[in-house]
């Protein structure tokens, strides 16, 4: 092709090439997802038995529960005072004891920071494992063995936190940019003294971040931890609930939502202050 070829006549008009034609693709997507949901609801296939017969012959005994819930009983709030307080400690705790141990091991489990690859990858199965096994596993085992009380629920804590921030932090520092570490290494230090000096300044952000998000899961989790002796509120829930008190159940349930409102909003005060 000529440079004169390539010339646009003033005035001509050009050509815009057909829209691609891309909602086949996306319907026929759609109709696998829709067919394997189904698929997933036939018991005579392995699927689980969804009875949308008991759900309509027994809505009025939840539509009943919830009107209870509705209607708190504020004379329970004396005795969810320090029941609360022990979640609060116990989720505080958690969060402080995981976010010392997130820091070395998620830089053991982070390809720039770890490049041996044996040490690396027994880590990450080490936290695949941990991540693997249910909070309230790790509860009713620990209340087996070290008896009821708030130690059974801060191990729990800790276990679960330091599965999710190294997942998430080491993820985080995957994909950053690992040219400052180059740099390190082009100055001849070690790679602990990279670590020390780069990467942990460059990853602190993301450690701050995911701990107080873990902070914010570790007080709903606590709630439910005492429901096989673990401490917290969770115990005074299993007792309201144990005796029908859906009314106390629902004063409850507020206060543990105002809770986790406040510390959500402090947390992200303190996100922004660290950007």
């Amino acid at each position: 092709m000529t440079a004169a070829d390539a010339t646009v006549a003033p005035g001509a008009a050009l050509a815009i090439p057909p829209r691609p034609r891309t909602w086949p693709r996306a319907v026929a997507i759609g109709a696998a997802l829709v067919a394997v949901t189904v698929a997933t609801t036939i018991p005579a296939i392995g699927g689980v038995e969804i009875d949308l017969g008991a759900i309509a012959r027994n809505w009025t005994n939840g539509l009943d529960r919830i009107g209870q819930m509705l209607t708190p009983d504020w004379s329970i709030l004396p005795r969810t005072w320090q029941p609360l307080l022990e979640t609060l400690e116990m989720a505080l705790v958690g969060a402080a004891i995981s976010a010392v141990l997130a820091v070395p091991l998620s830089l053991w489990a982070a390809r720039p920071t770890n490049p041996n690859r044996v040490t690396r990858r027994a880590v990450r199965f080490v936290l695949n494992v941990v991540r693997a096994v249910p909070d309230l596993v790790y509860a009713t085992v620990l209340v087996a063995m070290v008896g009821v009380g708030t130690l059974p629920g801060i191990i729990t804590l800790i276990l679960f936190d330091v599965g999710i921030v190294v997942k998430l932090v080491s993820e985080a520092i995957d994909s950053a940019d690992a040219a400052y570490m180059e740099a390190g290494r082009a100055a001849g230090g070690n790679q602990t003294q990279i670590n020390r000096v780069t990467a942990l300044p460059q990853s602190w952000p993301a450690i701050a971040s995911q701990v107080l998000y873990s902070l914010e899961l570790n007080v709903r989790i606590s709630a439910i931890l005492g429901l096989v002796g673990a401490g917290g509120i969770g115990r005074l829930i299993d007792e309201m609930r144990g005796f029908y008190r859906y009314d106390a159940l629902g004063t409850i349930v507020l206060e543990i939502l105002v809770v986790v409102i406040a510390i959500e909003i402090a947390s992200n005060l303190l996100r922004k202050r660290l950007r």
